[in-house]
């Protein structure tokens, strides 16, 4: 770990944090992270090792080197979109704003049981604080300065927040390291994103990576980029370029099969081509790469079957938005839990040697000092976080339960990661809608549920962007690149992370009091700051009919459990989702011939899979074919081609940005959008 890795690596870090908004946000191109495999990462090191280390000579980069880069910067790369600061300075101030304008809001009192210090505090000069932020304090000839901003309205807020943000993902950062060794060595996991970024870096000379030479790496970057690069260009020519489709319409064929068009799936007969997840399906064993392609065809199946007896799965049953209670949210929640457990079983010796050693009993397998030193930080600081939300007013329990789901929630998705490398990710189940499923609000009252409420739209509204994905990532191309010492660079990631969020809060802040909050990004400004409201004020109105508000608000912590009134049909879709995944993991265990991995039910309800899995399904096919028809050699042979898809896209997606942004800053004008990946 040299010394200008280092600062690079912060430098980057402190780089994507500070223009992410106004890429995403602004220019609204491409976004620069938007998921798990960021284009403006990995396109940068694309460019750094095809172009500009060759021409470093003596002073060349060294793979181990660059891993180091990558990993620092990836490590902050869940602060500025959607993993923080897309949703999080206007899901503190904005629900004032709805407060204003929702009669239902102000009868309710709904922003009265939101516990203090969690929203921003406006009462001492509104008309900066809000409506500064609302409309824009700059204007075109004039630009405030960032001592305008009001930042002691936004003091007592952030104090509230930063500590637990922070805590959590200290604590993931830890459990990175833990679960690392079982992963990557013990269960043999492919890490494809990894094993592509890998691909790319030179070695420890600083040689450039033979893949460079290979002209199938240059057909398929070229050909992808070329595609990408004339459609960005129909953008601004209509008139004299001709548009290359990515996205194919089979829609008419939907009346063939009309359970499938019943349970929501005719767009699925419409796919988009994604080149990368084509590339990375490439790498894939053929049962992951089939049960992530044919998912959401088997979900929109069984929901349209089931809709011709009125049974739905994917209609509120309490509540409204993401957050509500239904079917498929505890369908998913309990195939989460159920591949969490199996995980946790096929781990079981190790992870029990290391919790054991962080506790200071005797064990006997030895382990990494790295992994036991990991657990202890991620005991502590997951103690740390749990006492924040107590502080926060949350009961004890509630506290302790709601950080076991959370943490669940965020290492599935690193696991999912690792595993299939479905770098857009979206489990669609939230923590604080899985305790209000159990518990009822009746159980909770009003007060715990909105601390459960406010929490979850905070950490986890829009998880397509989280530390230990990017961690996880970081950690095995630390690994393949030599670069021993792992816990050093956790150490420095950690820093880097921190880095992040002080340069990302206030550029983003600056730009929001500058032009006002981006009223066409409907998700942060008009969505996810109003969700635990509305909720709020139906549970409120609910309890009143019922006459039970006071006797809610009054119970005690044995009351609550006492008063839990589960939601039957949400612990059915809990148990089916929990029963699916444990009885096709032991199948898949017992029998080398089963063709379905239970991957396949932690996604096929989410939007991400059905948005993705035409490709995916396009990658198996490619794949199931060469391997067949090719054998293992040709199978071989055409790896760089698929690299260089992945190639292509990537930088097909940072180049209109690259565009965009030297537009703008010449003209002033924003450049038309276009968007390559999902966002």
């Amino acid at each position: 770990m040299t010394l200008r890795a280092v600062i690079l690596g912060l430098l980057g870090a402190a780089t994507i944090c500070g223009v992410s908004y106004v890429n995403d946000q602004i220019l609204q191109q491409t976004y620069l992270v938007g998921n798990n495999m960021p284009v403006a990462v990995f396109g940068m090191l694309i460019l750094v090792v095809a172009f500009l280390n060759p021409l470093m000579k003596r002073f060349a980069f060294r793979g181990r080197e660059l891993a180091v880069i990558l990993t620092l910067t990836l490590a902050a790369c869940c602060v500025p979109g959607s993993g923080l600061m897309r949703t999080f300075t206007t899901s503190l101030i904005l629900p004032h704003h709805y407060n204003r304008v929702e009669p239902r809001w102000r009868e309710k009192k709904v922003l009265e049981i939101c516990p203090e210090g969690m929203l921003v505090d406006v009462a001492e000069d509104e008309d900066r604080v809000l409506n500064g932020f609302v409309q824009g304090m700059g204007s075109p000839g004039h630009h405030i300065r960032l001592r305008d901003i009001p930042w002691r309205a936004w003091r007592r807020a952030l104090v509230f927040w930063l500590p637990i943000i922070l805590s959590l993902w200290g604590a993931l950062v830890a459990l990175s390291l833990v679960t690392h060794r079982q992963w990557s060595d013990h269960e043999h996991l492919p890490y494809p994103v990894a094993e592509f970024a890998s691909s790319l870096l030179p070695d420890e000379k600083g040689e450039q990576a033979s893949l460079f030479r290979n002209r199938l790496f240059w057909l398929g970057a070229i050909v992808v980029f070329l595609i990408h690069a004339n459609n960005f260009g129909c953008r601004w020519w209509p008139e004299f370029l001709i548009p290359v489709p990515v996205r194919f319409n089979l829609t008419p064929l939907h009346h063939l099969v009309p359970a499938l068009a019943r349970g929501g799936g005719v767009r699925l007969l419409a796919p988009t081509l994604y080149f990368s997840v084509i590339g990375l399906t490439y790498f894939l064993a053929s049962d992951v790469a089939f049960s992530c392609g044919i998912g959401p065809f088997l979900w929109a199946l069984v929901v349209g079957a089931l809709a011709t007896y009125g049974i739905t799965l994917t209609d509120p049953i309490e509540g409204s938005g993401y957050t509500a209670l239904r079917i498929r949210a505890f369908l998913n929640f309990g195939s989460n839990l159920g591949m969490f457990l199996a995980i946790l079983y096929l781990g079981r010796r190790y992870y029990s040697t290391v919790l054991r050693k962080a506790l200071f009993l005797p064990a006997t397998d030895q382990v990494e000092p790295r992994a036991v030193w990991g657990m202890r930080v991620f005991l502590v600081l997951s103690g740390v976080f749990a006492g924040y939300l107590m502080h926060a007013g949350l009961e004890w329990p509630l506290a302790l339960l709601y950080t076991g789901i959370i943490l669940l929630f965020f290492v599935m998705i690193s696991r999912i990661m690792a595993e299939t490398g479905m770098f857009y990710i979206q489990p669609f189940y939230f923590p604080c809608g899985v305790i209000w499923g159990i518990f009822g609000a009746s159980a909770l009252g009003l007060n715990q549920l909105m601390i459960l409420l406010t929490v979850s739209m905070i950490l986890v509204v829009d998880p397509r962007e989280t530390i230990m994905a990017f961690m996880s990532t970081s950690l095995k191309i630390l690994d393949l690149r030599g670069g021993g010492k792992l816990g050093r660079g956790t150490a420095v990631a950690g820093v880097a992370l921190l880095l992040g969020v002080c340069v990302a809060l206030p550029v983003t802040l600056y730009f929001q009091y500058d032009r006002g909050v981006s009223w066409h990004d409907g998700w942060s400004s008009k969505s996810t700051p109003r969700m635990q409201f509305d909720n709020i004020a139906q549970a409120k109105e609910k309890l009143e009919i019922q006459g039970l508000q006071e006797e809610a608000e009054n119970r005690t912590i044995a009351g609550r459990f006492a008063a839990m009134r589960p939601d039957p049909a949400c612990m059915a879709g809990l148990a089916a989702g929990l029963v699916l995944v444990l009885v096709f993991s032991a199948a898949r265990l017992r029998f080398t011939w089963w063709p379905i991995h239970p991957i396949l039910f932690l996604t096929w309800a989410t939007e991400p899979q059905w948005r993705l899995c035409g490709a995916f399904l396009v990658g198996w096919l490619i794949k199931t074919s060469v391997t067949k028809y090719g054998g293992a050699r040709v199978y071989q042979r055409l790896k760089p081609l698929m690299i260089g898809l992945i190639a292509g896209e990537v930088l097909g997606a940072v180049a209109p940005s690259v565009v965009g942004a030297l537009y703008f800053v010449c003209t002033g004008e924003v450049p038309p959008r276009f968007m390559v990946l999902p966002g």
